[in-house]
C-alpha cells in the first residue's frame, strides 16, 4: 500500500514522498481495518512537515491529523462498527491508503454524508462548536468576535453561534468573502485594520462583545482583545502570522483574560459517549447540509508533492484533499 512519508523537516513538498510499504494486516481484537477515502491537508499539517508542530516524532514519519474511510474489516469484540461503515479516526498518521486501529478511536459516521465533507469532520467543527462553549457560557443575544472569519473553522462558528442565538462579528481581510458570510447568518463582517476595536463597538451598538476568538495572533490578537469588553476572554487557538498572541496593558487592566485553546485538550474532559455524541451531531449538521466546508481542489496520493504546494497558495476557495484509493 501507499503511504505519505518526510524523512526530513522541512519545505512541505519538498520533504513529502509517497512510498510503497507493507499492508496493515488484519485486524486484532478490538481493531478495525478501514480504507482511507479522504483526508485534507490542514495548517497544522504544514507546520509539521516544516517542524514547528508541538508534535515532532522520530523520523521517518507520516503527517495527518485527520481522515474519513470505509471499514474493511473488525477484530473479535467489535461490535458496534461493520465493514462499510464509514468512519472517521481520532488517531494521526492519516495520510496513508489504510489503516489498522483500535475500535476505541473511530467515530461511526451516518449513511448519507459526503465522504469529502467527512474527511474534515474531526477538527474544524469541533474546533467551532468548543471554541464557543468551553470559554463563555453564551446567552441568546450576546456578541462573538472572531478574525479569520472565512476560515473552515470560522465559517462553522458563524452557524453555530446562529443557532445558539449568539451574534457574530467577523473579520476578514478580503472584502470578497463578505456576502458569502453573510450567507451563511454572519450578523456583521468587518476588513481587519488598527481601528477594528471602535468599529467593532460601534457595529455592537454598545451591547457588549463578550467573547473573542483569534487564529491570527500578533497584533490582530491584540485588536480583538481591546474589542471585548470588559471582563471578557478572548480565545486564542491559531498562529497564522507566525507571531505570539499579544495582549494590551490597557485590557488587561479591563479584565480580559486571555486563554490559548486545543482541540485535544477539550475532547479529553469529556467520556467517549460525549465525545461521540459531539461528533455524530456535528455529522448530521454535515450531512444535513447545515455545515459546509469549502473544497478548492482534490489530488491523488501520487501527487502529495503538487497537493502541499497547492494548499500554501494563498487566495484558495478551500480545503485541498487528497484522495489515497482513488475517486469516491
Amino acid at each position: 500500500m501507499k503511504k505519505v512519508e518526510i524523512s526530513d523537516y522541512g519545505v512541505p513538498e519538498n520533504v513529502a514522498r509517497c512510498v510503497e510499504v507493507a499492508d496493515v494486516g488484519p485486524p486484532g481484537p478490538g481493531e478495525i481495518v478501514f480504507d482511507v477515502l479522504a483526508f485534507p491537508i490542514n495548517p497544522a499539517d504544514i507546520l509539521f512537515c516544516r517542524g514547528n508542530y508541538r508534535l515532532r516524532p522520530p523520523l521517518p514519519a507520516t503527517p495527518g491529523a485527520e481522515c474519513v474511510g470505509r471499514v474493511v474489516a473488525v477484530g473479535s469484540g467489535v461490535t458496534d462498527i461493520r465493514p462499510g461503515d464509514l468512519v472517521a479516526n481520532m488517531q494521526r498518521e492519516n495520510w496513508v491508503q489504510r489503516r489498522r486501529i483500535s475500535a476505541s478511536d473511530a467515530i461511526p459516521l451516518p449513511t448519507g454524508l459526503d465522504p469529502l465533507q467527512a474527511a474534515m469532520l474531526r477538527i474544524n467543527p469541533a474546533t467551532a462548536l468548543l471554541l464557543l462553549e468551553d470559554h463563555v457560557t453564551l446567552k441568546p443575544g450576546d456578541w462573538v468576535i472572531q478574525n479569520v472569519a472565512n476560515s473552515a473553522v470560522g465559517r462553522h462558528l458563524i452557524v453555530l453561534a446562529k443557532e445558539k442565538g449568539a451574534r457574530t462579528l467577523n473579520v476578514v481581510r478580503r472584502d470578497d468573502v463578505a456576502p458569502e458570510l453573510k450567507a451563511l447568518g454572519a450578523d456583521v463582517v468587518l476588513n481587519d485594520g488598527p481601528d477594528l476595536p471602535a468599529r467593532a463597538r460601534d457595529a455592537a451598538q454598545g451591547a457588549p462583545i463578550r467573547l473573542g476568538i483569534d487564529a491570527v495572533s500578533g497584533e490582530a490578537c491584540k485588536r480583538i482583545a481591546d474589542s471585548v469588553a470588559d471582563g471578557g476572554v478572548v480565545v486564542t487557538y491559531g498562529s497564522m502570522s507566525g507571531a505570539d498572541p499579544v495582549i494590551s496593558r490597557l485590557a488587561l487592566g479591563r479584565g480580559i483574560t486571555l486563554k490559548s485553546f486545543m482541540l485535544g485538550d477539550g475532547l479529553a474532559k469529556r467520556s467517549l459517549a460525549q465525545v461521540r455524541a459531539i461528533y455524530a451531531d456535528l455529522a448530521g449538521k454535515l450531512r444535513d447540509g447545515k455545515l459546509n466546508a469549502p473544497i478548492d481542489a482534490t489530488y491523488p496520493i501520487e501527487e502529495i508533492r503538487a497537493a502541499l504546494a497547492h494548499a500554501q497558495r494563498g487566495g484558495g476557495q478551500g480545503k485541498v484533499l487528497v484522495l489515497p484509493n482513488g475517486p469516491v
